[in-house]
């Protein structure tokens, strides 16, 4: 019974990671599972699946197989009308919606299975170790927790065969304390590979809510897959206008500024950050910059270009920039970094014209597995 139910469980996992793969795009145009999102897993909605099953009438009553009848008679009782389907369509939908849990790392699977993306290579190793146990054999002694069944079976049944009391006829095995058999581990000690997204976001006023909200849906699956990749994941976030401060993920996605945009402000202050808390040797650095394109002059770009050649690509493992397509912004910024640095392959550029470009974006993003 335990043996079915689990089966079961495992085609209603598979069926469900169908069911979320062919509606993923429209999950990520729509944002809907930012809010869903908890600690470790999100609630996604998906078709009602119903498991097919018989439902037996009453024994006293006339069916299939019971009572009068010929062989060609119509299946049904007396008053049985046919229907020729005509009539009003409805109104309703005749689809159930189910809220099925699922967590971040199957989600990021689905994610990566969908897109195809390449698993990450590791640019470096942390100096920071963790400990991990690793099952390696069988001992005599143990917790109970550890006792390995089978092999504690084997050992009983071995025991009762030799000495004569086994009974092939009544093959009951009932182990004795010396029949015992635990799991033994060690403890292995390894590196931990470790990374940091650096978001930096453009707040001036050319930045509209709309622009914030794609933003916002892309970062959530970008942290998603990256997380999947390594254990340990941090994030900070810089907003920019004229000037550049590091805040919160909250005030991050909320602030909106009217001033100018000078876009080295906030280069400047993601090399700071890397230079004092993520050295290169020890952590996989991920800056991603989104701005709707436009700059306080080409001046200002061409220092933008000048801390990114010195200070920040030889330290990371790619440095991503997502242009979002706004009827205030000039869209000249990603043609400048196209023009000036489009022999570095560490430079990711992406144009999100709306929210149905964002999977595409995220493509471009993680696709080469950097």
């Amino acid at each position: 019974m335990s043996l079915k139910i689990d089966q079961d469980h495992s085609r209603f996992r598979g069926i469900v990671r169908g069911k979320i793969r062919d509606n993923l795009r429209r999950y990520i145009s729509q944002g809907e599972l930012l809010g869903r999102k908890g600690k470790d897993i999100v609630s996604i909605p998906v078709p009602h699946i119903d498991t097919p099953r018989f439902i037996f009438g009453d024994k006293q009553k006339g069916g299939v197989g019971q009572g009068d009848g010929e062989v060609g008679d119509a299946v049904g009782g007396e008053g049985d009308e046919q229907q020729d389907g005509a009539g009003q369509a409805g109104k309703d939908a005749g689809e159930h919606i189910l809220e099925v849990d699922i967590t971040l790392d199957e989600l990021a699977d689905i994610l990566g299975e969908e897109l195809e993306l390449p698993a990450i290579e590791n640019k470096g190793k942390s100096r920071i170790i963790a400990a991990k146990d690793k099952y390696t054999g069988i001992r005599r002694v143990g917790p109970e927790s550890l006792r390995h069944f089978k092999r504690t079976y084997r050992e009983g049944l071995k025991r009762a065969i030799a000495s004569g009391a086994y009974d092939p006829k009544n093959p009951l095995v009932v182990p004795q304390h010396e029949d015992k058999r635990y799991r033994s581990w060690t403890e292995d000690l390894e590196p931990v590979a470790n990374a940091v997204i650096i978001y930096m976001m453009d707040v001036s006023g050319s930045m509209g809510d709309e622009q914030k909200e794609i933003v916002r849906i892309e970062s959530f699956w970008i942290d998603a897959w990256l997380r999947r990749q390594y254990q340990g994941l941090e994030s900070r976030y810089i907003i920019h206008d004229a000037v550049a401060r590091e805040v919160d993920r909250d005030t991050f996605f909320r602030t909106r500024e009217s001033g100018g945009t000078m876009i080295s402000s906030a280069y400047r202050l993601a090399a700071q950050l890397i230079d004092q808390h993520y050295p290169s040797t020890e952590w996989n650095v991920y800056p991603f910059h989104f701005s709707d394109g436009d700059n306080w002059s080409m001046e200002d770009t061409l220092t933008c270009v000048e801390i990114l050649k010195r200070d920040v690509l030889p330290r990371v493992n790619m440095f991503a920039y997502g242009q979002v397509e706004s009827p205030y912004g000039s869209g000249q910024f990603i043609k400048d970094l196209r023009e000036h640095l489009s022999g570095d392959e560490r430079v990711v550029t992406s144009e999100i014209r709306d929210r149905d470009a964002i999977v595409g974006s995220i493509k471009d993003f993680l696709g080469k597995g950097k």
